[in-house]
């Protein structure tokens, strides 16, 4: 398969996931429902182009494609299934709300500014998965693509554990309304962003290990979303107003890079 090809394939299952999704959040009147599915495209699209590479006998691919399906998929489902647990039962995401407020008719608005944008943006990251998936001939396996799998497993058990922490603490109610500033919320003030940067970072490095160097553009947007768009620069726009000592921990406490805290101003 061409890569215009795969990407046009990608194109196509993104716009049906996030239609659909669009669909239900009318009925719900809940668009921060596009959440948890945001994973689960990638993992669609992986699946989907590999499935129809009949350039390679109908999705094989070689180990490169296999290392990476298994990847993608662990990644995807256990980021919606910990969102999915996490929303359930919850009103609509405070960000949907601020949307909901400024775009009107909202009920229209929605689907191109959020629905059919987190889509694009999806279909973009997943160049890495794209090119390794709709790959002709596929070279063995080398070097590179085990530091990928290694940096990758690091990024998973990173916002696992980070993700894992954060739950624990807020579900003691001796917590609330407290800031979460252990274990690896010490050294990073957002692991689980940190953690699924280096998950892509590690997918590219094994796109990159096929040749597909010049796909590095999607981790590096997956990096910008997460820390200048939907993740860290939105949060923290709010959140030291609804978490007293938040100023306190946001100056000893790195942003997204973890490091050693910094020591209190005398």
């Amino acid at each position: 398969m061409s890569a215009a090809g795969a990407f046009g394939l990608a194109a196509a299952v993104s716009a049906v996931l996030v239609t659909g999704c669009w669909l239900v959040s009318l009925i719900k009147r809940d668009a921060s429902i596009i959440d948890p599915l945001w994973s689960l495209i990638f993992v669609t699209i992986a699946w989907t182009v590999w499935g129809f590479n009949d350039d390679v006998g109908g999705g094989s691919g070689g180990g490169r494609a296999s290392l990476l399906l298994v990847m993608v998929t662990l990644w995807g489902l256990r980021l919606s299934a910990h969102l999915t647990v996490r929303k359930w039962g919850e009103p609509e995401d405070f960000r949907y709300q601020g949307f909901r407020a400024r775009w009107q008719p909202f009920w229209l608005m929605s689907l191109p500014v959020v629905f059919l944008l987190q889509g694009a943006l999806a279909l973009v990251v997943s160049l890495p998965l794209q090119a390794v998936l709709s790959d002709t001939d596929p070279s063995g396996l080398g070097w590179l693509d085990w530091v990928g799998a290694v940096v990758w497993a690091a990024g998973l058990i990173f916002e696992s554990v980070g993700d894992e922490q954060l739950r624990r603490f807020k579900a003691d109610e001796a917590n609330r309304g407290k800031v979460m500033d252990r274990g690896l919320w010490r050294y990073t003030r957002h692991p689980n962003y940190f953690g699924d940067s280096v998950v892509w970072w590690g997918i590219w490095l094994v796109a990159a290990g096929g040749g597909a160097w010049w796909t590095v553009i999607g981790p590096v947007l997956m990096t910008y979303l997460l820390l200048r768009v939907s993740g860290v620069a939105m949060l923290e726009r709010r959140i030291g107003d609804r978490r007293p000592g938040y100023d306190d921990y946001r100056a000893r406490t790195s942003a997204f890079v973890p490091r050693p805290p910094r020591r209190a101003a005398a």
